[in-house]
């Protein structure tokens, strides 16, 4: 596995963009660690996607404190099916995956000049 690092800084309107080095791989988790002194303001709103395609990684409203989350997505068989758990079961879902790309974060109402960190652990 490998982790990649990136602390992103808000500027005066409480918006950033940022981006992960090109990364290529199963996406296990993405963790963000809010700064203990100057962390974002409480309520920041995240969205988080592939740049390529605009996959959807993370996108969370109002989080306050840090957090760690596993981005999954459904499964499907060769003629587009969804898989399923047993007959009439819960969908399957799978690490989302990229290939040569970079993660986007996207920050809202995180506060004027403000820090977090985020991390993404690829397999």
């Amino acid at each position: 596995m490998k982790r990649y690092k990136i602390t992103v800084t808000t500027a005066s309107d409480g918006t950033a963009t940022a981006y992960t080095p090109r990364l290529s791989g199963k996406i296990q988790q993405i963790e963000y660690v809010k700064d203990g002194t100057i962390g974002y303001t409480d309520g920041v709103d995240f969205t988080i996607t592939g740049e390529a395609t605009g996959i959807g990684l993370w996108t969370e409203s109002n989080v306050n404190a840090s957090a760690v989350r596993a981005p999954r997505q459904p499964t499907h068989s060769q003629v587009g099916a969804a898989l399923l758990y047993a007959s009439g079961g819960v969908g399957v879902a799978d690490a989302i995956g990229v290939a040569n790309d970079r993660v986007k974060i996207v920050l809202a109402q995180g506060g004027a000049a403000k820090v977090g960190t985020f991390h993404v652990v690829v397999e």
